[in-house]
């Protein structure tokens, strides 16, 4: 049947679009799983088999170790922020929420473990990861918060950064301690900034 004017050409190539993109970000998560189970420093050979790709691939997407390290911190900083508004949406307590995007953040902080030794000698790079971390992540955590207080009619004593910042020093060494628990012990970090504060004497 002959092609009307009316009828819209399809190109050979539209079924292409946004495949490279979902292909890098399979990449990119195939790439914080092992990093997540060996490290930063995991051989490419191992990200490659993860993702179902030859090594080629890899390199051809990020040509050093310290890109493919960035992109894939830079993915799950995406990632994490991108939870808190659907959690708070999905979960029937915003206490819930909180809980759960807190238990995600600790397993970025896992996937950056190392990050510093990646990026070594870009210390221009690195400060910028971590202001582009904060200013993403900071602003998430606060609304979280703010919701699951305003049913308590309380306040936190501790803003969001430092509630954050809490939480990253409590993951410190986490990763090297099989019988150290920090998720255990930043959910009781949460408790504690979500009790009322003490009534003065």
């Amino acid at each position: 049947m002959a092609t009307t004017q009316s009828e819209p050409r399809r190109s050979p190539r539209s079924r292409q679009v946004g495949r490279p993109r979902r292909s890098e970000e399979a990449l990119l998560d195939a790439a914080a799983t092992v990093f997540v189970a060996s490290g930063v420093d995991a051989p490419v050979r191992e990200i490659a088999a993860q993702a179902g790709v030859g090594i080629g691939t890899i390199y051809r997407h990020f040509p050093t170790r310290a890109d493919l390290v960035v992109s894939v911190f830079r993915h799950q900083i995406e990632a994490c922020a991108d939870a808190g508004p659907r959690l708070l949406a999905e979960e029937a307590a915003p206490e819930t929420a909180l809980r759960a995007w807190v238990t995600l953040f600790v397993e970025l902080l896992v996937t950056k473990h190392g990050l510093a030794d990646a990026l070594q000698g870009d210390r221009a790079g690195s400060d910028a990861l971590h202001t582009y971390f904060v200013d993403r992540l900071v602003p998430v955590c606060a609304s979280l918060l703010d919701a699951a207080l305003e049913p308590l009619g309380s306040a936190t004593q501790v803003d969001a950064y430092n509630v954050l910042k809490g939480i990253g020093n409590l993951c410190i060494g986490a990763a090297a301690d099989d019988r150290y628990e920090a998720e255990v012990v930043v959910q009781l970090l949460v408790t504690g900034v979500l009790a009322p504060p003490p009534e003065l004497p």
